[in-house]
């Protein structure tokens, strides 16, 4: 990374994190009063605050389709991962709707970052594959808010692409929407890399698509659809992609 370029472009980055700081309070107040519903509407309140103050201090842009294809309550969205950005770009594209996301357990030491990722009802998950007793539990965690009303957002290939490309899935993160019995809305998003990891420094003025997937109703689905999950979502979203 260059570490010198980049020293601006992470100062506006945590402005724009102290600036949605306001709504921290609405959130907790609510939290710790157990009402899951004004919790829901304030971490949507911040989220959307947040992403497009991150939109507007960049220059971003996102032309989003399939808003229609995002079910009214809880579900788990599933999307390929190309970048950083790639969070700025499910915000935009389900505004309106709350959402968390499951991160990699490397950005829990991130001040304000880690923060807010908890507050949203997001979770940290283990990336080393010994880790695997921990992670079910992470997923577990996940499958109760779900549960409880919230949407969460997973990245089955566990790591950036910084590109169009897309790696294999990995099975078990489809058991945070099997094991809800939630809807399961795949998402392609394409562009995102082109915003920083391209050049490894932000880059104004780039478009980048979210193409939103009907979902798929995993209460109904049989052992078999469900061992068939990864790869029939893999597809979904890949024929999405460039080719």
């Amino acid at each position: 990374m260059k570490i010198l370029g980049n020293i601006g472009g992470f100062t506006k980055l945590l402005g724009t994190i102290a600036r949605v700081n306001k709504y921290a309070k609405p959130i907790e107040r609510a939290k710790a009063q157990g009402d899951l519903d004004a919790e829901r509407v304030a971490i949507e309140t911040a989220c959307s605050s947040w992403v497009n103050d991150v939109i507007n201090t960049f220059d971003m842009h996102f032309d989003i389709t399939g808003r229609e294809n995002i079910p009214e309550g809880p579900c788990v969205f599933i999307g390929n991962h190309q970048a950083y950005c790639d969070i700025m770009a499910m915000l935009k594209a389900v505004e309106g709707h709350q959402l968390g996301f499951i991160a990699k357990e490397e950005f829990k030491p991130v001040p304000f970052l880690s923060t807010w990722i908890l507050r949203a009802r997001g979770l940290f998950i283990p990336t080393l594959r010994n880790d695997a007793r921990d992670s079910l539990k992470v997923i577990n965690e996940g499958v109760k808010y779900v549960k409880d009303g919230f949407s969460l957002m997973i990245f089955p290939e566990g790591k950036r692409s910084w590109s169009s490309q897309m790696d294999e899935f990995k099975p078990g993160s489809f058991k945070l929407a099997t094991k809800a019995k939630g809807p399961l809305v795949p998402v392609t998003i394409n562009g995102t890399y082109k915003m920083f990891e391209e050049r490894e420094i932000m880059t104004p003025g780039q478009t980048a698509t979210v193409t939103i997937h009907p979902p798929i109703d995993t209460a109904s689905l049989s052992k078999a659809e469900e061992k068939d999950l990864p790869e029939k979502v893999w597809n979904i979203i890949h024929s999405a992609l460039p080719i």
